[in-house]
């Protein structure tokens, strides 16, 4: 299992603590320092879907000025995006054996998936 976020994140702070509680000892990747792969956004695009993974709630979104926001109409300019801004990324991403089951944090999501 491994983990994707950023560590000072509170969602990916309570997902943690979630997987450590009930019992999960995930590798954690840091995609600040460590970097994310075009491959692996679209991989998560494939699975939740662009608009998903494009966290539009989030500061680093709506830091953007309006002609950097109108430039993401698809999933190649959201993933051409999310590579330069990576804390744009909606986080925790959870992967499962090679694929991603969860994104986010939410408690019943994790149960149902996991347990």
């Amino acid at each position: 299992m491994i983990i994707y976020g950023i560590p000072n994140c509170n969602t990916v702070k309570k997902a943690r603590t979630w997987l450590a509680d009930n019992g999960f000892n995930p590798t954690f990747h840091d995609f600040k320092k460590s970097g994310i792969t075009a491959e692996k956004l679209n991989e998560w695009c494939a699975t939740f879907g662009w608009e998903k993974v494009l966290n539009k709630k989030g500061t680093t979104w709506k830091k953007l000025s309006p002609g950097e926001q109108a430039l993401v109409v698809d999933q190649e300019s959201a993933v051409q995006l999310l590579l330069k801004y990576t804390s744009a990324i909606k986080r925790p991403v959870v992967e499962l054996n090679g694929k991603a089951v969860l994104i986010s944090f939410e408690e019943e999501a994790y149960q149902k998936t996991l347990k």
